[in-house]
């Protein structure tokens, strides 16, 4: 194990080599700052072990005079980072079993069950990599390109579609009587050593451990309507819809079109995408699951998203977050599920709220990136999974948990867009009275 973790450590470390080139390269103003990137005109001649992990960092001071005194700070503790949450996530997820029942921890798995924990690891490793990029771009410029999430959109669904145990588990594991792995009314199993190993696969439309029938393969028509209406809505999303309302709304709507008809590499995803999909529902089985499930979770986490964009820009009277969020969003619903996207939702306000006080009390600003804080909502939601699906499943607890609502789930998330609405609507209100107030209090503080 110690041999595992350092190997995957320096991984990591080259990874944010990777992350770190891409977020000077693919911002909107290009830096020259990594030593895998043209140089600067007039900095020194780089060396062979400018390119080593962390290593080069500390040699590339040299060019402190052109890019800034700690330049280099940010990019050595990246690829720290990076190295450090690949062989800690290895060891959270596969050594330490965190994410599977506690009742579990001890078992000796077998090799298929050890082969899902590796797929999830897998999963989780892309998604980080791909969060930390858009993170550190959206720090710097206040913008996550598509060039990261939508990528990373289709790779996530051909990798939980290969590998459907990719997804987070249900962490309330249970033993049933041995026999192959088969789709029915009450569980998505794997075989192991003692029987099966039920994993649910976080499932679609269902707020318990059962996965309905009506949503399997073919013949089910309805479940390709949903899959492909999850799909085409993320093609329509990510296509650019300028709205310019100068000359009227027949013009912009006219501008908008014609914009929307240019992008022919985003039909061609769509076309492309649409048989595939057909093509993994006419096999079904757990591919078909997985691939389902992903879908749905980009959907419902990307529209949630796209619905707080819509109401706070609607109530405040100007833009309240960028649309690469909701693409950011859609992302991790491919890899984690719309459950753990909800349980994200909530969970990023926190450290979001937190840092923008700070920022409002000592610098006037009422505005932050808010990439980096749905990232860390979704690494703390990833780590912390067991407890929290215990807790919103209601597993093991006299109460139902959130999760077990059913239906009533979306419309709760709806109750709480319109709480959401009429919140803003009174921060709007009485924003001057709250300015000034706080002004106020800071007077007499530096007074005292």
């Amino acid at each position: 194990m110690p041999i595992r973790l350092a190997c995957l450590f320096i991984a990591g470390t080259v990874v944010g080599c990777l992350i770190n080139w891409a977020v000077y390269a693919m911002g909107w103003e290009m830096r020259p700052y990594s030593p895998w990137s043209s140089p600067h005109p007039k900095a020194q001649p780089r060396h062979w072990t400018d390119r080593l992990p962390m290593v080069g960092w500390w040699g590339l001071r040299r060019d402190a005079a052109l890019h800034g005194s700690g330049y280099w700070v940010r990019p050595l503790l990246v690829e720290l980072s990076a190295g450090l949450l690949f062989a800690g996530l290895y060891w959270w997820e596969v050594d330490q079993r965190a994410l599977l029942s506690p009742a579990f921890a001890d078992l000796q798995l077998g090799v298929d069950v050890q082969a899902a924990l590796h797929a999830t690891f897998a999963a989780h490793l892309l998604l980080v990599a791909l969060m930390l990029t858009a993170s550190l771009i959206d720090a710097d410029e206040w913008i996550i390109p598509d060039a990261i999430t939508v990528p990373g959109t289709i790779v996530g669904l051909l990798l939980v579609t290969w590998l459907p145990f990719a997804l987070l588990p249900d962490s309330y594991t249970a033993f049933v009587p041995p026999r192959f792995p088969l789709i029915d009314d009450h569980a998505i199993t794997v075989p192991g050593p003692q029987g099966v190993l039920a994993l649910d696969m976080v499932h679609v439309a269902s707020s318990t451990s059962l996965w309905p029938s009506e949503l399997g393969g073919w013949p089910q028509r309805g479940s390709l309507l949903i899959a492909l209406a999850c799909y085409l809505g993320w093609c329509f999303a990510i296509l650019p819809r300028p709205w310019r309302m100068r000359h009227g709304v027949g013009r912009a709507l006219a501008l908008c079109i014609a914009r929307m008809r240019r992008e022919r590499a985003t039909y061609g995803i769509a076309v492309i995408g649409s048989l595939a999909i057909s093509g993994v529902w006419l096999s079904g089985g757990i591919h078909w699951i997985g691939l389902l499930t992903a879908l749905v979770g980009m959907a419902a986490s990307g529209g949630l998203i796209w619905a707080v964009r819509l109401i706070g820009s609607w109530v405040l009277g100007r833009e309240a977050m960028g649309f690469g969020d909701v693409t950011l969003m859609a992302m991790i619903g491919v890899f984690l599920g719309w459950q753990a996207c909800i349980m994200i939702f909530f969970l990023a306000p926190f450290a979001g709220l937190a840092i923008g006080l700070i920022k409002w009390i000592f610098q006037r600003g009422d505005e932050i990136p808010y990439g980096p804080y749905l990232c860390l909502a979704t690494l703390f939601t990833i780590v912390q999974w067991q407890p929290i699906w215990e807790w919103a499943s209601g597993h093991g607890q006299p109460l139902p948990g959130v999760f077990a609502l059913g239906w009533l789930v979306p419309a709760a998330v709806g109750v709480c867009l319109v709480l959401m609405a009429g919140m803003l609507g009174l921060i709007k209100a009485f924003r001057p009275l709250l300015i000034a107030g706080i002004s106020r209090l800071m007077r007499a503080f530096r007074r005292s």
